[in-house]
């Protein structure tokens, strides 16, 4: 058995182990668990959708009884997973277990504040949407229903301090439907993204109500500022700002921390802005330059664009 394959790989590798480090945890408290993250994930879907994420109907006389089973199920999942990652950040003065029961707790009673949200975000997709028949082949089918939801519930978390986890839960959402929405984001109600694939939206970002974004829709950084060594500085506001009644078409880029789509604006598709438009403005791309048009007026509007800076960085 000396020469197995099986042997000689193994030995190989526990010498990367040694020689490799920074991709290695060992000898130290475990992360959350991606399965548990995913699973938790579905029992937020079922909460939130009752009925849209089962095999079997759930009769009225049972709801009380199965939704309390499902918390109580939700509960033995996450306490684990936010005590785990307490743990990793060394937060909360070593009392880990208690401090994670507190905090899914306050959790858990956000649930029908992200209900209320996501059912206007339900009703923007069907209005916004001539090819949406009902409201139920929304909630069942439309990936950004998905990736919204898991969202909000991920940014109540990212706003309780919790580590890890809500970027873990917007990231199975981004694999599962390719949006991408950091949890720090803030995001009013009637949200609607239109297909969705290709959507990055950065963690900085404050988005109004009513707001439409199509495919491909980028909303990023500028640049990255940095200390005197050099090192990129954490929570500076990199993202802008997306203000009530915007439509974005697809494949638009808009960058930087102090750029604002102004209220009731639409930019167009392929548009790249690196800064602020006003209220009620139309942007759209003619071959290699930009119009920007009072929608109300249909005057011409001069906006000068900025110097040229690093390119997108989400």
């Amino acid at each position: 058995m000396e020469d197995c394959p099986k042997k000689r790989v193994a030995r190989a590798l526990v010498d990367s182990y040694h020689e490799v480090g920074g991709i290695n945890r060992i000898d130290c408290s475990n992360l959350p668990s991606k399965r548990a993250v995913a699973a938790m994930c579905e029992d937020l879907l079922r909460l939130l959708f009752p009925g849209f994420h089962d095999e079997e109907p759930i009769a009225s006389e049972e709801i009380e009884a199965l939704t309390e089973r499902r918390i109580f199920e939700l509960v033995n999942r996450l306490v684990p997973e936010v005590a785990k990652s307490l743990s990793f950040s060394e937060q909360r003065g070593g009392r880990h277990q208690q401090t994670a029961e507190e905090l899914v707790c306050d959790f858990l009673a956000s649930l029908p504040e992200i209900r209320r949200l996501l059912s206007t975000d339900v009703e923007a997709a069907y209005e916004g949407d001539p090819a949406a028949t009902s409201v139920e082949v929304i909630i069942v089918s439309y990936p950004a229903i998905e990736a919204i939801a898991i969202q909000r519930a991920a940014h109540v978390l990212f706003g309780k301090g919790v580590p890890l986890i809500p970027r873990m839960m917007t990231e199975w959402a981004h694999g599962r439907t390719g949006i991408d929405i950091h949890p720090g984001a803030r995001i009013g109600s009637h949200f609607f993204i239109d297909h969705g694939t290709g959507v990055v939206i950065g963690e900085t970002c404050r988005i109004g109500n009513s707001v439409k974004l199509y495919h491909g829709v980028t909303l990023g950084a500028r640049s990255f500022p940095k200390d005197p060594e050099g090192r990129v500085l954490k929570g500076s506001k990199r993202h802008p700002d997306v203000e009530d009644q915007v439509t974005i078409y697809p494949n638009a880029t808009i960058l930087g921390g102090k750029t604002v789509i102004g209220m009731g604006s639409t930019i167009g598709a392929n548009v790249f802005l690196r800064d602020s438009v006003p209220p009620a403005t139309l942007v759209t791309t003619e071959g290699a330059s930009q119009r920007f048009l009072n929608k109300e007026t249909g005057e011409e509007l001069e906006i000068h664009p900025p110097e040229a800076l690093p390119a997108i960085i989400p």
